[in-house]
């Protein structure tokens, strides 16, 4: 006889509930931070004892009253949202009200609180979440969240649980994701007696990663931030959509796995595979081969655009309009990885005023005892992005002064990336008569050379007529040997870079002065002028403040010249 469908009883339903929602020490850290955040703290401390199955969060947030305490971890509470039309506008961290009360199903919860200007409660909870005989304590105004034995009554989740090792790294983890989001904000964890992350609060993203990614430092970082247009005329314009960011400069900072490509929506970090996949698009044919970015973006839009009851954590999202966040995200990239004028403004204005107030006070100065000739003057007025060619060195390096201070730009990869981005924006096939002819092709080889645009015909036994050629190739007297290397090429992309390099001027070329110029302005107009198609850097610059320093000059400006 079949079994009788009836309904759960109510703690079973709550049980399930808390384990979807809490489910690691990790996500007990991810839901009290988040009620901090909402909270408006700006110093959050977290300490963590794994083997005790413990966590404590404390911070100076807003606090609750002896009123909300009663209520805080009862079933379904939250501040968040009152209605259905909320659930559209989520602009807080935490809005399902089932933290708090998972944690009491599943741990001993004990919350201290205080309001500014009121007294503090100690309020312990039963597994129902209701308050047993809440105190008057003293403590500073925020609030303190103890969570003890966890899961003591669910012995097999502790057992499949990672080792406490690993379950302190993924809480490392998940603090150093939401101090990116929140970079105003201190953060302390704690194991015992042990600081094992502290991270300072910063003015954005950009100050906040090299203090969690060892090896990074701030000047190997670009920070982007951009206002952007509503997807559509009916998206409410109440709430500006911006992206914001960090990412790495790929001459400089990449990493061996794409751990560090990283998402985020409206202060959560969030797990989406499209826009992730937009951002290793951006930064294609920037990094070197199996390398990948370092980049965090930020996206805040309005909250209408994202639909976060999807995943239980809200590690994943339905967002509205993808494609077109996909597209401001590749744009935004694109823009920052060009040479930036504004940035080189700032830092020069910088040095200029130290140089000039401390050579006033000195006993040199700035201005030059030898003139330059008639024709050379207007190689003295150079804008911030402008590059002056006035040598070669070894045939291979050419050195150009800029206003900022000394580059010295490799020619062939500079002339690579110029090339392969002319490629990008027309591959174009020319004929040839006679054809050239190929032998000993594979049925690959053929089929490669084929889907690259190259008319390639049988042309008797073991022979192959190709009757059209890239044009950037088809004056060359190894277009031969070229189209072999196409032929075992992966797709178009790597034709272009296999091509861009073949047809690049060699180190070792002597060049004029008025080719080197043509070059470096062909070069800094690129999209992406800081690395080769391969990867490799391009340029290494020596700024003015570089130069002062190693030839001692910044001594003088230590001393006491009103600065």
């Amino acid at each position: 006889m079949a079994s009788q469908i009836q309904p759960l009883p109510e703690d079973i339903i709550y049980l399930i509930a808390a384990g979807e929602v809490i489910d690691s020490l990790e996500a007990v850290v991810r839901e009290l931070v988040e009620n901090s955040l909402d909270a408006g703290a700006t110093r959050i401390s977290i300490s963590v004892a794994p083997e005790q199955w413990q966590i404590q969060v404390a911070d100076n947030g807003t606090g609750m009253d002896l009123a909300n305490l009663k209520r805080a971890a009862t079933a379904h509470s939250t501040s968040k949202i009152t209605s259905i039309a909320d659930l559209s506008q989520i602009t807080s961290l935490g809005f399902r009200g089932e933290a708090l009360h998972s944690l009491a199903q599943l741990a001993q919860l004990e919350i201290l609180s205080r309001p500014t200007g009121e007294i503090g409660w100690r309020v312990v909870y039963n597994r129902q979440g209701e308050p047993l005989e809440p105190e008057a304590v003293a403590i500073a105004p925020g609030t303190v969240v103890t969570v003890s034995d966890l899961f003591k009554s669910w012995q097999g989740r502790r057992q499949a649980l990672p080792s406490a090792s690993q379950q302190l790294r993924s809480i490392h983890r998940i603090v150093s994701q939401i101090a990116l989001c929140h970079p105003h904000v201190n953060w302390q964890v704690r194991q015992g007696s042990t600081c094992g992350l502290q991270i300072s609060s910063g003015g954005a993203a950009d100050s906040i990663l090299p203090q969690i990614l060892r090896g990074v430092r701030i000047g190997d970082l670009q920070r982007l931030q951009v206002e952007l247009n509503p997807p559509t005329a009916n998206t409410p314009s109440d709430f500006p959509s911006s992206i914001e960011g960090v990412l790495g400069l790929p001459d400089r900072c990449h990493r061996h796995r794409p751990d560090w490509v990283k998402i985020a929506l409206n202060g959560r970090v969030v797990r989406t595979g499209e826009l992730e996949q937009a951002i290793l698009a951006a930064f294609s044919r920037t990094v070197p081969r199996d390398r990948f970015p370092v980049c965090f973006i930020h996206l805040r839009i309005n909250p209408s655009e994202i639909d976060w009851n999807r995943h239980p954590a809200k590690e994943e999202v339905y967002l509205h309009h993808l494609n077109y966040w996909q597209e401001q995200i590749q744009a935004c990239i694109d823009q920052t990885l060009r040479l930036n004028p504004a940035t080189a403004e700032a830092k020069l204005q910088r040095v200029d005023q130290l140089l000039k107030v401390s050579e006033k006070q000195g006993r040199y100065h700035t201005t030059r005892s030898i003139q330059a000739k008639k024709d050379q003057a207007s190689s003295q007025q150079l804008s911030l992005i402008e590059l002056q060619a006035i040598a070669q060195v070894h045939n291979t390096y050419i050195v150009a002064e800029h206003r900022n201070g000394l580059w010295l730009v490799e020619q062939h990869i500079a002339h690579e990336r110029v090339l392969y981005e002319q490629l990008c924006e027309a591959w174009k096939q020319v004929s040839v008569e006679p054809p050239i002819l190929l032998q000993h092709l594979s049925p690959s080889q053929v089929e490669q050379l084929q889907s690259l645009g190259l008319q390639v015909d049988p042309f008797g036994e073991g022979l192959w007529a190709v009757r059209t050629v890239p044009e950037m190739l088809a004056q060359r007297e190894d277009c031969c040997e070229a189209l072999i290397e196409l032929s075992l090429g992966k797709d178009l992309q790597a034709a272009q870079v296999a091509t861009a390099c073949r047809s690049a001027i060699r180190n070792g070329t002597p060049l004029s002065l008025t080719e080197m110029q043509t070059l470096l302005e062909q070069w800094v107009r690129t999209r992406n002028p800081r690395t080769c198609p391969h990867g490799r850097p391009i340029f290494l610059r020596l700024d003015e403040s570089s130069l002062s320093r190693f030839f001692r000059r910044h001594w003088v400006i230590g001393k006491s010249h009103g600065i």
